[in-house]
């Protein structure tokens, strides 16, 4: 019985945001003005990358898989369906954000140094998030949807959610480095997303 009563009381003691009850968004919630989704790169086999990975070179990358391929695809149709067609597409340097900000195949996916990884990388952390967060200050309130296609330790700079590989939090865009959390999507397909 105490122990119920001390994980009772833990639980109680969390701090958790206003949508809480069901962290995951409608879908439908990222084709609205000024919301920017910061989606986490689909399924890559393997932890960080190779010793020696070179930018530019996916040889030396951890990269898709087959299913992380079909993972972005399948996120790409579903966000279709709900009307996101006008939004702008931003992704990271490596490869394996890029290949899943192509395969959403919402338009020209452009390449933004800002939403780069810094796993493993300490020294790169400040500056590179000085530069997401300039980035987000700049973006219109009423402009259309953002798609951020980065890395975990980028979205979890951001947010108290740690997304799963395909995952991710929408934000509303308020004029400011930090923009107004509202919660997480959904990775796969359901009702009502």
């Amino acid at each position: 019985m105490r122990k119920r009563l001390i994980l009772v009381l833990v639980v109680m003691s969390w701090s958790f945001p206003a949508w809480a009850d069901d962290p995951a968004l409608s879908l439908g919630e990222l084709a609205k003005p000024g919301r920017v989704l910061m989606l986490r790169h689909a399924r890559a086999p393997g932890f960080g990358d190779p010793p020696n990975f070179v930018i530019g070179d996916c040889s030396t990358q951890r990269n898709l898989d087959a299913s992380g391929r079909a993972q972005a695809r399948q996120l790409g149709t579903r966000l279709r369906a709900v009307g996101l067609t006008n939004g702008r597409v931003f992704s990271s340097q490596w490869c394996r954000a890029l290949e899943t900000a192509r395969l959403l195949d919402l338009g020209p996916v452009e390449s933004l140094p800002a939403l780069n990884s810094f796993f493993g990388r300490a020294d790169d952390r400040e500056e590179t998030l000085d530069a997401l967060r300039s980035f987000l200050a700049s973006l219109p309130v009423d402009g259309r949807p953002v798609i951020l296609v980065t890395h975990q330790v980028v979205v979890n700079a951001f947010t108290e959610a740690t997304p799963p590989a395909g995952g991710g939090s929408v934000f509303q865009v308020n004029g400011t480095p930090m923009p107004v959390w509202l919660g997480v999507i959904p990775v796969e397909a359901r009702e009502g997303s």
